[in-house]
């Protein structure tokens, strides 16, 4: 079985010198392959300030610091690359943020319960594809999860028998619902709420999860 890895995105908004011990607390339950800065209301100046504190965390722990929806402001802090959800690719094409961020850049495309859509991203140059919500999230209106559809593991299963990008699974996973995910093939499962609210904190939820993946994968 493969190796699934915790992919950390966070909160739209954020108190950033307390957010910053909570991500080297998350670091400290175990592995995380990713970390997304998700800020979905703060302006550019404030954007770049969270990277400039967040991403030598992630670097530390040779983790990829992702920067959600604008590829220039992960050129402009040094990100190891963007994701585009699917309202923003509208405005910005995969094609097109590859011409912005780079041949070395990482570039993520939600494709949420659509094989066309996953595979349009991977013909344009997308190094993964996400898709969910698999379960009810806060980070997505109920609308949105209407529009786009509710994806299960045989999603994720088709896409690891015929193509070679890496998938991530995403909305509302916890340590007690990812394992469909991570045995139908998920190489990351996306995580907002269960590891920052966590009751034990984020080290704690961490460490659930990850022994969550390798009970799944055991």
């Amino acid at each position: 079985m493969h190796r699934c890895r915790l992919y950390l995105i966070s909160p739209p908004a954020i108190d950033l010198p307390k957010f910053a011990d909570a991500l080297k607390s998350a670091f400290d339950g175990g592995d995380i392959g990713s970390f997304q800065l998700r800020l979905k209301d703060a302006n550019d100046a404030e954007i770049l300030k969270a990277a400039d504190t967040l991403l030598p965390i992630c670097q530390a722990h040779a983790a990829a610091f992702i920067m959600n929806d604008r590829p220039d402001l992960a050129v402009k802090c040094g990100a190891d690359g963007v994701h585009l959800g699917q309202d923003d690719i509208e405005k910005m094409p995969v094609k097109k943020a590859r011409g912005i961020i780079g041949e070395q850049g990482i570039i993520g495309a939600s494709c949420h319960d659509s094989r066309h859509l996953a595979m349009v991203a991977g013909e344009q140059g997308a190094d993964y594809v996400a898709f969910g919500a698999f379960h009810p999230t806060k980070s997505k209106s109920p609308e949105k999860l209407a529009q786009y559809g509710v994806p299960t593991p045989d999603l994720l299963a088709w896409w690891q028998a015929y193509m070679v990008l890496p998938c991530v699974a995403i909305g509302g996973i916890t340590p007690a619902n990812c394992t469909p995910l991570v045995q139908a093939g998920a190489d990351f499962v996306a995580v907002i709420t269960a590891v920052w609210e966590h009751a034990g904190g984020p080290k704690k939820a961490v460490a659930e999860f990850n022994e969550a993946i390798e009970r799944a994968v055991a």
